[in-house]
């Protein structure tokens, strides 16, 4: 691309988008994840030509995004992915990428995705909320050992771990509890963990990413795994049949509407031996780094990095 060329380009981008804000950083647990999606967010839209600016809502008052015309977010936790910062932006009426208010609320909420998908008949593995004052023995009898137990309000894996013991629950307990009050155990599904991403086209229908199967080195698919390790498999194609791969896209995207998201998204799954498949949790403002399954599923439907961030750009909205 000649230099008139990519002038012309970052006019027509000025003229489309106006000033933008990539938000990264903030004050969750997944601060670090977020700079580093946001960093690549951030390149990936300049070097469209977008008049793109880093914003860390930890280091500068919100009223200064009063200048920006429109809102990247790439916050990932509370705070950024929970409906707050979306409350504020629908305050300040700026366009911003990814679900509203209520969907980030509810997405966020392991326990409550898991309520409202259980009522829409969405596959989910059985699961209990767990307080201080739980019969532990009895849940882990409910649901079986092996089983997980997570921070309903957490993200990246904070604070999950794997109950492979009788009796172990309690200390799981005490660990999720750390990082939030709210807290479930799961029961156990052994066949592999999957995930599909959604995005949006602009014209009110979304858009079922390919399939990919996730395969980590460690116990399961943990923040060191997700972040850290170069050794975790991503494969996709997924191995699913087209026919199983073809009717999960489309129960995801059911349970993608059935939280009320827009924009984009992803949703997580597990499946068993026998076959059959069950969805965990489902993600507002999914990681955007060089190990982030948004991206490589884009990647294997054609679409590259530049191309995902500027659409998912595009539909950023209001209200």
């Amino acid at each position: 691309m000649s230099l008139d060329e990519k002038m012309v380009k970052k006019i027509d981008m000025n003229k489309k988008f106006g000033k933008v804000a990539v938000l990264l950083g903030g004050k969750s647990g997944e601060r670090e994840v977020s700079l580093k999606s946001g960093a690549a967010v951030l390149a990936a839209l300049q070097a469209q030509g977008v008049d793109a600016h880093g914003f860390d809502p930890r280091e500068k008052p919100l009223h200064d995004l009063e200048s920006f015309d429109r809102i990247f977010i790439n916050l990932h936790g509370r705070f950024g992915e929970d409906g707050c910062i979306q409350g504020a932006l629908e305050m300040l009426h700026i366009p911003y990428t990814g679900s509203g208010v209520m969907a980030s609320a509810i997405g966020m909420d392991k326990w409550r995705t898991k309520l409202l998908w259980r009522a829409m008949d969405v596959f989910t593995p059985d699961f209990e909320l767990v307080t201080a004052n739980s019969d532990f023995a009895a849940i882990e009898a409910k649901l079986g050992l092996p089983l997980f137990v997570k921070p309903a309000n957490e993200g990246s894996s904070i604070g999950i771990s794997k109950v492979k013991q009788s009796g172990g629950l309690e200390a799981a307990y005490k660990i999720a509890a750390e990082a939030d009050p709210l807290v479930i155990a799961e029961k156990f599904v052994d066949g592999g963990e999957y995930t599909v991403g959604i995005i949006g086209d602009g014209k009110g229908e979304f858009m079922a990413l390919p399939i990919i199967r996730i395969v980590p080195k460690n116990e399961f698919y943990d923040f060191e795994a997700k972040y850290l390790r170069n050794d975790t498999e991503y494969l996709c194609p997924c191995g699913l049949s087209a026919e199983k791969e073809t009717q999960i896209q489309q129960e995801a995207l059911l349970a993608f509407r059935a939280i009320g998201c827009r924009g984009w998204g992803r949703v997580d799954f597990l499946m068993d031996s026998a076959g059959n498949h069950y969805f965990i949790e489902i993600n507002t403002s999914p990681g955007m780094t060089d190990h982030s399954l948004v991206p490589m599923a884009a990647k294997a439907a054609g679409i590259s990095f530049e191309d995902l961030v500027v659409r998912i750009l595009e539909l950023a909205d209001v209200g």
